[in-house]
């Protein structure tokens, strides 16, 4: 096993995984994705990533990095856009996601407590009633 460090997209990929499981660790590539870039750069998805040579590692580059995939930085500056202009237009979900509340619908009295934050009970403000 080489020392390779295999950096694709800006992010490095593990060494001793098998590339297709180790290409997902891209912000906006998963398993069904990976499967076909693979594809597009001919290269076996069985293949651990420190067998593979450089040229197939600048073929994978080359298939990430092209117009046709949006993954990593740009990904995530549209999704930021996308929420940006939710929340500019004043739509539901835009009002949803400006005060942290749950966007897709689900019950908020029981559950989102990751979403709400987690509150503090303040209990104990009984006042104390004097005998005279």
């Amino acid at each position: 096993m080489a020392n390779v460090q295999v950096r694709i997209a800006g992010v490095d990929i593990p060494v001793n995984k098998r590339i297709d499981a180790a290409l997902p660790y891209v912000y906006g590539v998963g398993r069904p994705l990976a499967v076909k870039i693979l594809k597009l750069a001919r290269i076996d998805g069985s293949k651990r990533t420190y067998d593979l040579s450089q040229d197939e590692i600048s073929r994978i580059r080359a298939v990430v990095e092209s117009d046709k995939f949006i993954v990593e930085g740009n990904l995530r500056q549209k999704v930021f856009n996308d929420i940006k202009r939710l929340r500019d237009i004043r739509c539901y979900r835009g009002i949803r996601h400006k005060i942290g509340l749950p966007v897709r619908g689900q019950r908020t009295r029981h559950n989102a407590h990751t979403r709400k934050g987690k509150h503090i009970a303040v209990g104990g403000l009984r006042k104390k009633i004097e005998k005279t």
